[in-house]
């Protein structure tokens, strides 16, 4: 199997794995910090390889990826062909979501660092998205380290690597792991593994919120828009919650995914959450987005199977104080561009 990269890639493969690491390992932060300047860059080559190494290894060995599976790992069929080959899984509790969830498939599938996991940001022209002028506009203005376009590390500029919150619906398109869901009479509340972060979905019969300018009114009072938005939820049958969410962040605070596709504060959000047996739930997302795309259009479509409810959930947080350490030490250095007073 022949692994070529070229020099972008691999100095943004470097910026990846470091970045992981730096959020992981405050212990190998506070090494480099004992260390002169003209040690750290030998010592970041160094750790570099054995990372790489060590996560291809991992890859390999727990995944069975090639290089030519990364690039189908986002395929919409592959999931529910595994569902067939599951064991024998009982009926479908009635209007029922609750449970850990994890994709089929590994986490790769809800990773979609290529893009939203329905249509990756891959140039080919079946993924190609309905943009408006302004949406290839403010989708032009973004540089994001992920997709066709992708920028070297230093010259990025995705709000998630200031740790500001991911909004929604990119928290659906970002490193979706396990997912945690409660609910009661009135309302679910979805917890991602990212962040530890939750949305609650009302049930309770209440009307969508209507859209205004830099907001919602909800019950006839004004209320403003919100990282999460407003989720109302309906079950169409026993088995299928339909859910639409309004009144998000807009578009110069959020993207819609890592490849630096844009999402407005005009845009609804309808998300199909589908039980298919005791085991196995399909969820689905459609994007209505009127200011940045022409038409609807399906962002995800993603079969996830139920996990054992005592699992112990591993945190995932972006950590400020240690991003920007990253930055200062190694941001640069990995992307092949100085810092100044170097």
């Amino acid at each position: 199997m022949a692994f070529l990269l070229g020099e972008k890639k691999k100095r943004k493969l470097i910026f990846r794995i470091l970045q992981e690491r730096v959020h992981a390992a405050p212990v190998w932060r506070r090494m480099l910090e004992q260390q002169p300047p003209d040690n750290r860059k030998n010592l970041v080559a160094t750790h570099f390889l054995i990372s790489t190494t060590a996560l291809v290894v991992l890859i390999v060995t727990y995944t069975g990826l090639t290089v030519s599976s990364v690039a189908h790992a986002q395929s919409e069929q592959q999931p529910l062909a595994a569902a067939e080959n599951s064991s024998n899984p009982g009926p479908a509790p009635h209007r029922d979501l609750s449970g850990i969830w994890t994709p089929v498939g590994g986490t790769r599938v809800g990773i979609q660092a290529g893009g939203v996991q329905a249509m990756p940001n891959d140039g080919k022209q079946e993924h190609a998205l309905p943009y408006t002028p302004y949406g290839r506009e403010v989708y032009e203005s973004h540089r994001a380290l992920e997709g066709v376009d992708a920028v070297l590390p230093a010259e990025h500029n995705d709000p998630r690597n200031k740790c500001e919150p991911l909004g929604f619906p990119r928290i659906n398109h970002y490193n979706v792991r396990m997912t945690q869901i409660f609910q009661n009479p009135y309302k679910i509340a979805v917890l991602y593994q990212y962040g530890n972060r939750w949305r609650n979905i009302w049930i309770d019969g209440r009307e969508l919120p209507e859209l205004v300018d830099g907001g919602v009114i909800a019950g006839g009072t004004y209320k403003a828009s919100k990282w999460y938005g407003y989720s109302v939820g309906e079950w169409t049958d026993d088995y299928t919650l339909v859910v639409r969410t309004v009144g998000m962040m807009s578009e110069d605070r959020v993207w819609l995914d890592s490849t630096g596709r844009p999402i407005s504060d005009a845009a609804t959000i309808e998300e199909v959450f589908h039980r298919l047996d005791s085991e196995h739930m399909e969820w689905t997302e459609t994007i209505d987005d009127p200011k940045l795309y022409t038409e609807p259009w399906v962002s995800m479509r993603i079969l996830f199977e139920s996990a054992d409810p005592r699992t112990d959930i591993i945190e995932m947080y972006c950590s400020p104080v240690e991003m920007e350490y990253y930055y200062e030490s190694f941001g640069n250095a990995a992307s092949g561009v100085e810092n100044e007073g170097d």
